[in-house]
């Protein structure tokens, strides 16, 4: 989903709501077995609310009725309604099936929906003019951006009215002295980069999905990414929000102003909200200026301690310069080389580090981090490493995090999961799954930002497994939820707590 999205925006999608008469109700998007429900999000760790899967097949899977609420008492589409959207979007009430069919099937093509009709507006008036009539007849709605999602957020979970971004992809102003960026929400995040790197500055995140992700399920998802570490999260970079509430009203807090004392904060209740509150319609985020010099490190670490002292080594030693700090095990390089015949850059081992550093002086930067990597060379924090500076050779070194992804779509069919956790205990949860699974599940591998303290546990097995996903999701959840214990991390492995 996206606009106001729900884990799709993300990529780009936000989470589905439902526009009732006089309710907002938001409709949890569940895979069969899911617990319901979600598990609690703790004050020290927080699962995301779905878990997603992926075949490689071609065809959605049902959502049946153990997968998903009951339909609510929402009215059906008539002949009128049609009549009324065809008059209101010329060209954009589209119901051929053959259209229909990508935006009623995730990303990851897990789940199905059943939507019979697709509103593509342009403008945040013919946004209003569809959720008023949408409100007053009852009808459902599920936004949907880029449809990147992985929780199977993105799609109907019946036969929702589809209100795609896609054409609010229109960039509105750029101020390039204070470097604010305003844009429709369905401006897709890569091309809103390649218009700033051509004013010399960056967008604040940066994410795998960025070539069809939207801006608005961005901020609805408050999408953290690659750069979370240097620029903060959406939180502190978006400045402002047009937003469409579920009966048409526009809320315009499309501020400019980097301080902005004037009364209530309204924005920070959209961004985050997941869809359930609004649709987003524009956005005006804080851009920082392009970096000149960009050095990327390899580096290989015999355990996740070693790991961890290398990151906080990290962070006092680059300081100001370090723009990402991320993480990946050993057997997602083994599904690289094996998959995409990606070489590994160093020796083999059980961990690997890779790290960004983005400045102003190339010369100033380079001293850094050599004295960097010859510290913790010497500490045995790091048993080997490469580093790059070419333009090139950066995107080589990258792709050895970003398409863990793409390797994991080719190993079979994969449960996925999206936790935050303290640092100190983030891959102990990755450690444990495989020990409670065993022989049943074929690979459990995980990756992340350390930064902040994400984690990105992939489970995969030859077919779609019932009993695996029983014995995935209370285990996941109910591990996670502990974190929320005043007690040190990991205290028990409590599987009976949904």
């Amino acid at each position: 989903m996206d606009v106001a999205l729900r884990r799709g925006w993300s990529l780009t999608t936000a989470f589905p709501f439902m526009i009732s008469r006089r309710t907002l109700s938001l409709f949890w998007r569940c895979g069969a077995g899911t617990p319901w429900p979600p598990a609690p999000t703790g004050r020290r760790g927080a699962a995301a609310p779905r878990r997603h899967a992926h075949s490689g097949a071609s065809e959605g899977t049902e959502r049946s009725p153990g997968a998903a609420p009951e339909r609510l008492p929402f009215s059906r589409l008539s002949q009128e309604d049609l009549a009324f959207f065809r008059e209101t979007l010329p060209g954009g009430a589209i119901t051929d099936p053959d259209l229909l069919e990508a935006h009623n099937v995730d990303w990851l093509k897990s789940v199905r929906g059943h939507g019979e009709l697709l509103l593509r507006p342009q403008t945040t008036a013919q946004v209003s003019e569809i959720l008023r009539y949408c409100n007053d007849r009852n009808l459902a709605v599920n936004p949907q951006g880029g449809n990147t999602g992985l929780v199977g957020g993105s799609v109907p979970v019946y036969d929702e009215i589809i209100l795609s971004t896609a054409l609010l992809n229109n960039i509105l102003t750029f101020d390039p002295v204070s470097g604010i960026l305003t844009c429709q929400a369905g401006c897709v995040l890569e091309g809103l980069s390649g218009y700033l790197e051509e004013q010399d500055f960056i967008m604040p995140l940066d994410l795998g999905a960025k070539g069809s992700c939207h801006i608005g399920g961005n901020v609805a998802t408050n999408a953290g990414g690659l750069r979370l570490l240097r620029y903060g999260s959406l939180r502190g970079t978006v400045l402002g929000l047009e937003v469409v509430l579920a009966d048409g009203r526009v809320l315009d807090c499309l501020s400019t102003l980097r301080k902005d004392n004037t009364g209530y904060d309204l924005k920070q209740l959209f961004i985050g909200s997941e869809g359930t509150l609004g649709v987003i319609t524009a956005v005006s985020v804080l851009c920082p200026r392009k970096p000149s010099a960009v050095h990327v490190a390899f580096l290989g670490c015999q355990t996740f301690e070693q790991l961890l002292g290398t990151f906080k080594l990290c962070k006092g030693m680059l300081g100001e310069i370090l723009s990402a700090f991320e993480f990946l095990d050993a057997a997602c390089m083994g599904l690289l080389n094996t998959h995409l015949k990606l070489p590994n850059p160093i020796t083999d081992c059980p961990f690997y580090i890779v790290i960004e550093t983005s400045g102003s002086n190339s010369a100033h930067d380079e001293e850094k981090l050599h004295n960097f990597l010859e510290e913790a060379m010497t500490s045995s924090l790091v048993t080997d490493g490469t580093v790059a500076s070419d333009d090139t050779k950066v995107k080589a070194l990258w792709s050895m995090r970003e398409r863990v992804t793409e390797a994991l779509t080719h190993d079979g069919y994969t449960y996925k999961y999206d936790v935050s956790l303290p640092v100190e205990g983030l891959y102990q949860l990755v450690t444990a799954t495989r020990d409670h699974l065993g022989s049943r599940a074929k690979n459990v591998v995980g990756y992340g930002h350390v930064g902040d303290g994400n984690l990105h546990l992939n489970i995969t097995s030859p077919g779609p497994d019932p009993s695996l996903q029983g014995a995935i999701e209370p285990f996941v959840y109910g591990t996670t939820s502990t974190t929320a214990s005043p007690d040190p991390p990991w205290p028990s492995w409590d599987t009976s707590r949904p």
